[in-house]
């Protein structure tokens, strides 16, 4: 851990992907065409070409997309640390957003990147699995606070499945609960904005899924984050390899806290985010938070160009 760094890596999730990603630095950085090459050997099928070439349907399925964010994510991290000063600061914290949460723990030395593309192309089809089983989607709420979303879901049967900063909560259910919290939120004058998901993730409808995937995390091996990993579920630092397997499980049933992420990290110290991965999604979040907050994205060779002007000493 870097004691004294201001600095915290954050890492996106599922719906930052599109096609193309990765493909500048895969033909400028070695380190990344080693990335994905890694993905590549360990799944059996080439993720890299999906990643640069889709088509999107394929691309956007969960099964595929998750591997194919976290690769290209990790890519990113490859590419800035391969061309970065050598007083490039390190972080204090990493954390992700659903998905992001796994690579995180690539990125803490906590699973490997091999075991992590096999790990998270598994959470995708049990995801998938359950949308199936127990039909629902998301639903996010615009303008509204936490208190008042609670309101409108102890009346709709929905849940709560991402706070991800002031005025936009997100909601999982089934599809009339979903319906009459659009018309509950819109009877407050709120935004709800429907999420192009395959299922209620995040919410009690994963419950069928939950056993199995209990039992393919326990079949990987978790090694102690090197450096501490914000946890999705409890918005405190994960510190050993059981609590990382338990985190993971509890993550896919269970509400992502990504404002109190933000907050734990701020009130630690942090005033510098990177978002390392396609997308700048947590950007945006981020700045809601904390309007004070420095934020960097990390998804190009023109990213890395800029934030390497940023830390040269002659500017």
């Amino acid at each position: 851990m870097a004691e004294s760094s201001t600095v915290a890596y954050v890492f996106p999730g599922q719906g930052s992907q599109s096609t193309g990603m990765g493909l500048d630095l895969y033909d400028s950085y070695p380190a990344v065409k080693e990335t994905f090459d890694e993905a590549d050997a360990s799944l059996g099928f080439p993720l890299s070409r999906l990643c640069f070439d889709g088509p999107d349907e394929e691309l956007t399925k969960t099964h595929n997309v998750q591997p194919a964010i976290l690769v290209t994510s990790i890519a990113c991290l490859k590419a800035l640390q391969q061309s970065a000063m050598a007083d490039f600061p390190s972080p204090a914290f990493l954390a992700g957003h659903s998905l992001g949460e796994y690579t995180a723990l690539v990125a803490a030395g906590a699973l490997s990147l091999a075991d992590a593309v096999l790990l998270v192309r598994e959470r995708g089809r049990l995801m998938y699995e359950a949308g199936l089983a127990s039909p629902g989607s998301m639903l996010a709420m615009i303008g509204l606070d936490e208190a008042t979303v609670r309101e409108i879901t102890l009346q709709c049967g929905a849940e709560i499945s991402n706070v991800n900063c002031p005025g936009q909560i997100v909601l999982s259910g089934v599809a009339q609960a979903l319906a009459e919290a659009d018309r509950l939120a819109r009877a407050r004058s709120a935004r709800a904005i429907p999420l192009k998901v395959s299922g209620a993730f995040h919410s009690a409808l994963m419950e069928p899924v939950i056993a199995e995937f209990s039992r393919v995390v326990s079949n990987f091996r978790f090694q102690p984050p090197a450096i501490p990993v914000i946890s999705n579920v409890t918005a405190r630092p994960l510190t050993d390899a059981d609590s990382v397997k338990e985190e993971l499980v509890k993550q896919l049933r269970h509400c992502i806290q990504w404002q109190g992420s933000v907050e734990y990290m701020v009130q630690r110290g942090v005033t510098t985010f990177y978002e390392i991965g396609p997308g700048k999604v947590l950007s945006g979040l981020i700045r809601r938070i904390n309007s004070g907050l420095g934020t960097f994205n990390v998804s190009g060779i023109e990213d890395i160009a800029h934030i390497a002007s940023k830390a040269s000493p002659t500017n």
